[in-house]
């Protein structure tokens, strides 16, 4: 096992400085002077210029830049915002609290739904719940994320009423942080109707977001309970005279869960990147819109920092479910 996980975390460490390199390039292909923008409408010098450019180091070549920034990097140095003269490093982690509680809310509406919806369907293979399932999860898998946000903000913000149309919870209710979960945060606080608040705030995010890995999920459930329906040790399971519960439960389910667990853990990259839009559509407060803005406002040290922590954020998830799905089937470990 742990010749499995020095392979693993071998693996990881190419795969960074891939994504370092990948930051630092694409942040300066994008159009305009970061420097200019900073001036606004004021304008500024050609010294003044000059004098910011140096300050930042972007007047030095293109390598020597990249070479100071992955020394400050492995240094714990994620950089400093050109903008907010705050560390990249402290304002990502003041904003990742609402990001990580919408896509823990939206990982588990889709586990919840798609799990059983996917095994189910693959039970009943061929049925008209098959059916729908199947017809349901292509659905929301073509859907964009923006288009099925509007609708949503339409329908039950708009018309119906039923939930609100931004933020985190509504502006009647002020209290200290203390966790940075909203939903956790509202209950210690002990304000009447601040968790009710905070809770149907999330509902709308969440629906949007959790589509997709929902969709995905069910898919995959349905796919591996069908191979392993038909293995021959569920077979046999059921010529013992098992009853279905335990055979699909505990035979079935077990083993169709090695290459669910994995997809659960590819989706937090999705839940990333739909998180951008999310956030931009329901104004959530959190690192997708954070990213966002940095880009409009060609602030490259966030930029930069927030791409790479994200990335590592999700290269440790798939570690862990690699690692994870060595020890739900030994013979993965052996083999590698």
């Amino acid at each position: 096992m742990f010749s499995f996980i020095l392979k693993k975390i071998a693996v990881i460490l190419p795969t960074f400085l891939g994504v370092t390199l990948i930051a630092f390039t694409f942040i300066r292909l994008l159009p305009g002077d970061p420097v200019l923008l900073m001036a606004g409408e004021r304008g500024m010098s050609e010294e003044r210029h000059a004098a910011l450019m140096a300050e930042f180091g972007f007047d030095r070549p293109i390598l020597v830049q990249y070479g100071s920034y992955l020394k400050d990097l492995f240094g714990g140095d994620f950089g400093t915002s050109i903008i907010t003269k705050k560390p990249v490093f402290e304002e990502f982690m003041a904003l990742f609290p609402a990001t990580v509680e919408l896509s823990l809310c939206a990982i588990f509406l889709a586990v919840f739904i798609g799990l059983p919806a996917g095994m189910i369907a693959a039970v009943k293979r061929g049925s008209a719940f098959d059916h729908v399932v199947m017809t349901g999860a292509l659905t929301g898998y073509s859907m964009p994320i923006f288009w099925w946000g509007l609708l949503l903000i339409i329908m039950f913000s708009g018309i119906l009423g039923w939930t609100p149309v931004s933020g985190r919870i509504s502006l009647l209710y002020f209290f200290d942080s203390v966790t940075g979960f909203m939903l956790i945060d509202s209950l210690l606080s002990g304000e009447k109707g601040a968790f009710t608040s905070a809770l149907s705030h999330l509902i709308l995010p969440s629906i949007v977001l959790g589509t997709i890995p929902l969709a995905v999920i069910a898919r995959q459930t349905r796919s591996a309970m069908l191979e392993v329906l038909g293995e021959d040790y569920v077979r046999t399971a059921r010529a013992k005279g098992l009853s279905p519960k335990r055979v699909i439960g505990l035979h079935a389910l077990r083993n169709a869960m090695i290459p669910v667990i994995t997809v659960i853990g590819l989706q937090v990259g999705v839940l990333f990147a739909g998180a951008i839009l999310t956030e931009t559509i329901f104004s959530w407060p959190g690192i997708g819109k954070w990213m966002v803005d940095s880009i409009s406002r060609r602030d490259y040290p966030s930029v930069q920092g927030g791409l790479i922590l994200i990335a590592m954020i999700v290269m440790i998830v798939n570690l862990i479910v690699d690692l994870l799905y060595g020890l739900i089937n030994p013979r993965i470990r052996h083999t590698e």
